[in-house]
């Protein structure tokens, strides 16, 4: 028989012997001690509600000494980090891109109709992927606007109402639902648990349950052993993916604006990053036991509180962002909510998928190095 023959052959009985395996021992995630004090860990430190230093860009029409006061109350405010811009064009870039996250636009007609009605237009757009930070940016432009029209009247200024009229857009989620910023990150949780929690347990139950010596003594090798364990949870994590995304759109109406081509590529990346973390955690831990404790506290929690999905990261400590960089679930977040809330913007998506990329082929080569056919280990 061919080289090429005797490969099918062995990948047809090992892949034979996970799905076999997968039907019949549906595996159950045992916590433990350590989840408690990690939880505690993530709620003490990294995980904040408030929202800071948000990224906004102020773009004045109106060069008048009314527009600079106005742009220099959101420049005094702890809550925003303006970046001041000269067009409207520029400041949409930047926030398709998500380099900011909201616009703050006086128009050309600002200190004229503040001085002739005692009223002028504001523009205000708030990125809206995430409903409830859409929410918090909007009232705290408005405070900000509050507190300089109090100050006019404290000056005497004559003031006739409100001195500011917000003219209000919100992008992305026009809606401000939080379920259309919920469900596509759920797609990164669910793809976790099978590309990690899952995979996690595949080599050590073969020590376990002292299986691995009867494959040691067959002809399959490393790399037909690490294809073997990873293409059945790859196909159940894409088919979950599928589905998700399909209940999504159809049964909540969550819009998808991008490629479906996009999205299963990008997702066929992260996919095979977690399925590399997860095979690398199962080859050097040969106990199920222990291995559920990593992959739950190096995977899956990562995954639901340092990814965005829940909490901003932008407000946590230096810290706290600099270790969810090395979670892949942080780079999936962005990719899907932009699929589904902006379309293909490919300045976001581009530098997320090349670290997928760079961590996909990290762990896997360094699960293949891992996985070895000697007893000892």
């Amino acid at each position: 028989m061919t080289p090429r023959t005797l490969f099918f052959m062995r990948m047809r009985g090992i892949l034979r012997k996970e799905v076999l395996q997968i039907l019949r021992d549906p595996s159950s995630i045992a916590l433990a001690i350590v989840l408690p004090l990690v939880l505690l860990f993530i709620f003490g430190y990294g995980v904040t509600l408030d929202a800071e230093n948000v990224p906004i860009a102020v773009v004045l029409d109106d060069n008048g000494p009314a527009a600079r006061e106005v742009s220099a109350r959101f420049d005094l405010s702890p809550y925003f980090k303006t970046i001041h811009l000269t067009s409207m064009a520029e400041a949409t870039e930047w926030l398709n891109q998500r380099r900011v996250d909201g616009i703050v636009h006086l128009q050309a007609d600002f200190s004229s109709s503040l001085y002739k009605r005692n009223q002028a237009p504001v523009q205000v757009i708030v990125n809206g992927i995430d409903a409830n930070r859409a929410r918090l940016i909007q009232g705290y432009a408005r405070g900000v606007l509050q507190t300089w029209t109090e100050l006019r009247q404290a000056r005497g200024e004559p003031v006739a109402g409100p001195a500011v009229k917000i003219s209000q857009r919100i992008w992305f989620n026009e809606a401000a639902v939080s379920r259309d910023f919920l469900v596509p990150g759920l797609i990164t949780l669910i793809m976790t648990l099978i590309g990690i929690l899952l995979t996690a347990l595949v080599v050590a139950r073969e020590w376990e349950r002292g299986t691995m010596e009867a494959i040691l003594v067959t002809p399959i090798r490393r790399v037909d052993l690490l294809l073997g364990k990873m293409l059945p949870y790859f196909i159940l994590g894409m088919l979950g993916m599928r589905l998700s995304v399909w209940v999504g759109v159809t049964l909540f109406h969550v819009p998808f604006r991008g490629s479906i081509t996009a999205l299963f590529v990008l997702s066929a990346l992260f996919m095979l990053a977690s399925l590399g973390f997860g095979l690398l955690i199962s080859a050097a831990v040969r106990v199920q036991f222990v291995a559920a404790q990593i992959s739950i506290v190096a995977g899956f929690l990562p995954a639901l509180f340092l990814s965005g999905l829940i909490f901003d990261l932008e407000s946590t400590p230096r810290f706290i962002q600099i270790v969810s960089r090395v979670v892949p679930a942080r780079y999936f977040v962005d990719i899907s909510h932009t699929l589904f809330m902006a379309g293909d913007v490919w300045p976001v998506l581009l530098p997320n998928a090349l670290a997928l990329a760079v961590m996909a082929v990290l762990f896997i080569s360094l699960a293949f190095r891992k996985i070895t056919k000697r007893l000892e280990g």
